[in-house]
């Protein structure tokens, strides 16, 4: 009699535990990042009041018979699926945590303002933008208001089109205003002067208003019958300069996208890989955690990489509060790399992770944890009946 009892407490144990995990999964429903917890049950050991036997003298087998002693909670996993995405507009140990909510800290660096835990990646060479993850990942740093030295142009591309119907001669000439920077950020004003020469050929010739710059490198450029470039799509300019700067300076003059169409009157337009100087403004960061500065002058540049982590087995990793999570034994090692690839995912930029806690199922299960309490309960008050029966017995 008193096995039904001791039974029935530890269906009242467990299942307020089981109300436990329900209770901190709804609470935690708007939590950012949350990963809801799930509870499996297991029974204890039985008690065998008689044991199986085998077939014999023309007789079936028996099977055994058993009462159990009771449940146990067999394990309480993290749920890792994932959550909603939701649009933002906007110590030694390592922690891992799928909480996005990251901004500037008053030194620089990524952090999460919440715990001031800072977001480890890759820093890219201020000089080259190269960006080396074969070594530790360590703070990232966005170096907001720091200067950068002029880019120097090294090509120079035109587009557009050239009217095929062009009677040819200077007084018919075209001209392209185009802007190149020399290696100290200065720019200098280019002028590109198409001239039909023949059917279908166009000589270049480069000129600047700028009194300290000479620029040389003409060129002819022929089209076929299609209007395509035939040859002469790219050239060469020299530019000499007495300002300071680098000089010679050499830039590729790539006019292989121009056509020569009827089409008037011509039309065309440059751009250029040079850059003036500039500061950084604000920085954008790709799927794959790439971090790209913005400059003043327009130009873009690597500034980091943001590292992300995968693990064997993600239920094993142990909550460590504040949205973080720990390896443990049961976890595997972090795998620490770039997002998409090695089997780590992308990041979604401008979002943040909701709940994955499903409050459907939760107070499904908050029902069935009271269901449970409440049968074990009217165990315990009949098991007590029985026992008063029992001593209540007069011979």
């Amino acid at each position: 009699m008193m096995r039904s009892m001791f039974s029935a407490i530890s269906g009242l144990k467990n299942h307020q535990t089981f109300m436990d995990v329900v209770g901190n999964n709804i609470a935690n429903v708007n939590t950012t990042g949350f990963k809801q917890s799930r509870v499996t049950f297991q029974d204890i050991l039985s008690q065998t009041v008689r044991g199986a036997s085998g077939p014999q003298a023309g007789r079936g087998g028996v099977n055994p018979e058993q009462v159990g002693l009771g449940v146990m909670i067999s394990g309480i996993d993290t749920v890792q699926s994932q959550g909603t995405l939701q649009s933002t507009g906007d110590g030694k140990q390592n922690f891992f945590t799928r909480d996005g909510a990251f901004d500037l800290g008053i030194d620089g660096t990524l952090v999460n303002p919440s715990s001031g835990l800072h977001v480890m990646g890759w820093q890219a060479n201020p000089l080259t933008g190269k960006i080396d993850t074969t070594v530790p990942a360590t703070n990232i740093t966005i170096p907001i208001g720091a200067g950068m030295t002029g880019k120097a142009s090294t090509s120079l591309t035109a587009n557009g089109n050239l009217d095929a119907n062009n009677a040819g001669g200077a007084l018919n000439a075209v001209n392209l205003s185009s802007t190149v920077y020399d290696s100290q950020g200065n720019a200098i004003p280019l002028t590109l002067t198409f001239t039909k020469s023949a059917a279908n050929t166009w000589s270049v010739a480069p000129s600047t208003t700028d009194p300290g710059v000479t620029v040389t490198g003409t060129s002819t450029i022929v089209f076929n019958g299609s209007g395509k470039v035939a040859t002469g799509g790219t050239g060469t300019l020299s530019l000499t300069l007495t300002n300071g700067s680098t000089s010679p300076q050499s830039v590729t003059l790539d006019m292989s996208q121009i056509t020569q169409l009827a089409s008037t009157p011509s039309s065309l337009s440059s751009s250029t890989d040079g850059a003036s100087a500039g500061s950084l403004t604000t920085f954008t960061v790709g799927q794959a955690g790439d971090i790209t500065g913005v400059y003043s002058n327009g130009y873009k540049q690597p500034l980091g990489q943001i590292a992300l982590a995968s693990f064997s087995n993600p239920s094993g990793l142990s909550k460590a509060g504040g949205n973080l999570f720990a390896a443990s034994a049961n976890s595997g090692t972090p795998n620490i790399g770039t997002p998409d690839a090695g089997g780590r995912g992308q990041i979604a930029t401008g979002f943040l992770e909701g709940s994955n806690v499903d409050l459907a199922q939760q107070f499904t299960n908050m029902i069935m944890a009271e269901r449970g309490f409440q049968a074990n309960s009217r165990v315990i008050t009949t098991s007590d009946e029985i026992l008063q029966d029992l001593v209540n017995l007069k011979h």
